[in-house]
C-alpha cells in the first residue's frame, strides 16, 4: 500500500512539473494540454470529501480513515472515485502535533490518501524548523517548518494567492503550487488552493514578513481558467476561507448563513460556472450549501465532522448533478459540543458498513500520543472547582485567569492583555493538567513588554469595544462604557486608579500581538524601541506559577471569582461592537471565527 502510494505521488509530482506546478503565473497562464484520454462508456460518481481545521487532533484520524475507506470501496466498485481535500490549519493546536511541528499529521494524511490540502494561516505558526517560533538569524528560514512538512507530504499543499512581496509573483516553494491536475476514475480534476487574506495578522507576523496576500477570487479565477484550458473537466477549490451557517436541510437556503464573511466575497468574484465545489475552512463552522451554483462544504473543526459532495459526471466530462450532504459527525451526534473522548467515540454505520479505525493511521496516532503522554498528564497542583470557559467575543473566566497569570509572571508591569483568538479550549473541573492548559493555549507565544501611554490603552479598549471579532481580555485594567448621545463615555482604571492619559505604563502581552497580530498594537504607531521581546513561552510561565501555588490557598481556583456577569472587567451595555446613537448595537457573531 505504502509503495503504491509513493509511486502515485511521484507520478503526481511529475505531472505538476509538467504543468509548471501552478499551470503558469495567473497573469499569463501557459498550461500544457494533457494527452486526450479515451472517453468513458458511462456516467460516474465522484465523491468529494472535505475536512478543515484539524488543529493537530491526530487521534481523530484513524476513524476518519475508516469513513474514507468505506466510501472508497463503494465508489471503486461502481467505477467512480473519491477526492479527499483539506481546507487548511492542519497542524497547530495539540501537544502531540506541536512537539514534532505537525510531522505526524502529514504521515497520517499520507496514509489516508489525501489528494491535496490548502495552506491555512496557522501553517506559518511554527516558524523555522526546531523549537524557535521565529527566526533569530538571517540564516534561519521563517517558513522552514512549513516547507519541511510540504517535503514530507505525498500530496500538494496549495495556495494561489500568497505572493512574494519583492517579485510580486506567486511563491514557488517545493510541493506548494497554486493548483494541481489529477485523474480520478477517468475524470480530469483541477484543484486550486486559496488562503484567507487575513493571514498576515492571524499568524505570527514575523513568519510572514516578505510575503503579501492577493485577492483570492481573482487568483482562483486565473487558475481555474488555466486548468480548464489544460483539460480539467471538474474544478475544485480547497480554501482556508469560510463562513458559517446554522441550518443544512435545504442547500439553497442561505438565510442562516453569515453572508458578510470572506467566503461570500470570494464567490461573488468568480465567473459563473467556473468552479464546481469549494471545501472551505477557517471559521470553525458548518456549511453544506449551494452558493452561486457552487457546492460549498465546511465541517467545523478539530475532527468533529467531515463534509461531502457527490458529483455525477457524464461521459463527455460535464457535471450533470451534484448532491451536497450535511456535515457528517464522526462520533455520534457530536458537532459543536466539546470533543467526545476518542475512547467513547461510536461512529455510525457508513455506506452500509461499520466504520473501523485504520490500523496504520492508528499506529501513527499512538506513537504521537505516547510521545506526549507523560507531559500531557502532569498535574499542575491546582484544582478547578468548576469548568473555566473561554469565549472568543466576550469576557470570560479563562481570559481573565490567563491575563492575571501573565501579570504575575512579569513583575513591574501594570496591565496585561491577550486576544480572544488565543483561547482555544475550556479547562474542565478537577485537577488541572499541563495537557489541559496546553489545549487552552496551544500557541508557543513569548512575552512582550510594551511601553505605552495611558492614551494608548484608551485607544485599545475603545477600539476593541467598537469593533466585532475577538475580545481583548485584561488584567490590571477595568473599563466602564456608556453611551451619551452618539458618543461613548469611557471610564478606565489601572491598578484601581483612574487612567492618566499622559502617564507611561508597561503592558505585558504576547509577541503575536506586539508584532502586529490581529492588527491591534500595530495601529498605535509606537516609537521605535517601545517593545521588548522576552524568550519565555507564556503558557510555560503560567504553568510554573500554577505549580508554585500547590499547597497554598490559591491552589483552589473558583471560576466564579474570575468572572461574574454582574462585575465585569469590561462593563458595557448591549453587545460588541458598541454603537451609540440611532444605529444602536449590531448583532454579535453567532460563532467564534478562527484567528
Amino acid at each position: 500500500m505504502t509503495s503504491m502510494r509513493r509511486t502515485a505521488f511521484a507520478a503526481l509530482l511529475a505531472s505538476l512539473g509538467a504543468l509548471g506546478c501552478s499551470c503558469g503565473e495567473p497573469e499569463k497562464p501557459k498550461p500544457v494540454r494533457p494527452k486526450p484520454t479515451q472517453a468513458r462508456q458511462g456516467t460516474v460518481t465522484l465523491s468529494v470529501i472535505g475536512t478543515n481545521d484539524l488543529h493537530g487532533q491526530i487521534e481523530r484520524l484513524p476513524i476518519l480513515a475508516g469513513f474514507v475507506h468505506n466510501l472508497r470501496a463503494v465508489r471503486e466498485a461502481e467505477g467512480g472515485g473519491v477526492v479527499l481535500l483539506d481546507g487548511g490549519d492542519m497542524f497547530q493546536g495539540t501537544l502531540e502535533s506541536n512537539i514534532v511541528e505537525g510531522s505526524d499529521i502529514v504521515k497520517a494524511y499520507n496514509e489516508i490518501g489525501y489528494t491535496a490540502a490548502a495552506i491555512g494561516n496557522h501553517e506559518f505558526d511554527y516558524g523555522p524548523e526546531g523549537p524557535a517560533v521565529t527566526a533569530a538569524t538571517i540564516e534561519e528560514d521563517p517558513r522552514g517548518a512549513l516547507k519541511a512538512r510540504a517535503a514530507e507530504a505525498w500530496f500538494p499543499l496549495l495556495t494561489s494567492n500568497i505572493f512574494d512581496e519583492k517579485s510580486r509573483s506567486r511563491i514557488k516553494w517545493p510541493n506548494m503550487p497554486a493548483s494541481t491536475l489529477v485523474d480520478v476514475a477517468g475524470v480530469k480534476v483541477g484543484i486550486i488552493g486559496a488562503t484567507t487574506e487575513s493571514t498576515p495578522f492571524t499568524t505570527m507576523p514575523a513568519n510572514f514578513l516578505g510575503l503579501i496576500m492577493m485577492p483570492a477570487g481573482a487568483m482562483i479565477t486565473a487558475e481555474a481558467k488555466a486548468l480548464r484550458e489544460a483539460g480539467a473537466q471538474v474544478i475544485l477549490v480547497a480554501a482556508h476561507i469560510g463562513s458559517m451557517c446554522d441550518h443544512f436541510e435545504k442547500p439553497t437556503d442561505l438565510s442562516s448563513c453569515k453572508q458578510d464573511e470572506e467566503l461570500f466575497k470570494v464567490i461573488s468574484d468568480l465567473p459563473s460556472g467556473l468552479v464546481d465545489v469549494i471545501v472551505a475552512g477557517h471559521t470553525h463552522a458548518g456549511m453544506a450549501h449551494r452558493v452561486n451554483d457552487i457546492a460549498v462544504i465546511e465541517s467545523y473543526s478539530s475532527g468533529r465532522a467531515f463534509g461531502r459532495v457527490d458529483l455525477r459526471i457524464a461521459p463527455d466530462g460535464h457535471v450533470t448533478a451534484s448532491k451536497i450532504l450535511p456535515p457528517q459527525p464522526m462520533c455520534g451526534a457530536e458537532i459543536e459540543d466539546a470533543l467526545v473522548p476518542i475512547a467513547q467515540c461510536t461512529p455510525p454505520v457508513y455506506e452500509g458498513k461499520p466504520v473501523i479505525a485504520d490500523k496504520v493511521v492508528l499506529g501513527i496516532a499512538n506513537v504521537a500520543l505516547k510521545r506526549a503522554g507523560e507531559r500531557r498528564s502532569e498535574k499542575l497542583g491546582v484544582t478547578l472547582t468548576g469548568p473555566i470557559t473561554k469565549s472568543y467575543g466576550s469576557e470570560s473566566a479563562e481570559g481573565n485567569l490567563f491575563t492575571d497569570l501573565m501579570l504575575v509572571a512579569q513583575p513591574g508591569t501594570h496591565v496585561a492583555v491577550t486576544n480572544g483568538g488565543g483561547l482555544r479550549a475550556d479547562m474542565p473541573a478537577g485537577e488541572l493538567t499541563y495537557g489541559q492548559l496546553f489545549e487552552a493555549m496551544p500557541f508557543d507565544n513569548r512575552f512582550a513588554i510594551v511601553d505605552v501611554k495611558g492614551s494608548h490603552l484608551r485607544k485599545l479598549v475603545s477600539g476593541n469595544l467598537q469593533r466585532g471579532g475577538g475580545i481583548l481580555s485584561w488584567s490590571g485594567l477595568t473599563a466602564k462604557a456608556r453611551c451619551k448621545g452618539s458618543a461613548i463615555d469611557l471610564a478606565i482604571t489601572v491598578g484601581g486608579k483612574p487612567l492618566d492619559e499622559a502617564k507611561s505604563y508597561k503592558l505585558v502581552t504576547s509577541d503575536f500581538l506586539a508584532s502586529g497580530g490581529d492588527g491591534l498594537i500595530g495601529r498605535l504607531k509606537l516609537p521605535e524601541g517601545s517593545v521588548e521581546l522576552k524568550n519565555e513561552i507564556i503558557r510555560d510561565s503560567m504553568a510554573d506559577i500554577l505549580r508554585s501555588w500547590k499547597g497554598t490557598a490559591r491552589a483552589t481556583v473558583d471560576p466564579a471569582k474570575l468572572y461574574s456577569s454582574s462585575a465585569r472587567r469590561l462593563d458595557f451595555e448591549g453587545e460588541r461592537p458598541v454603537r451609540c446613537g440611532s444605529a444602536g448595537n449590531s448583532e454579535p457573531r453567532s460563532r467564534d471565527p478562527e484567528d
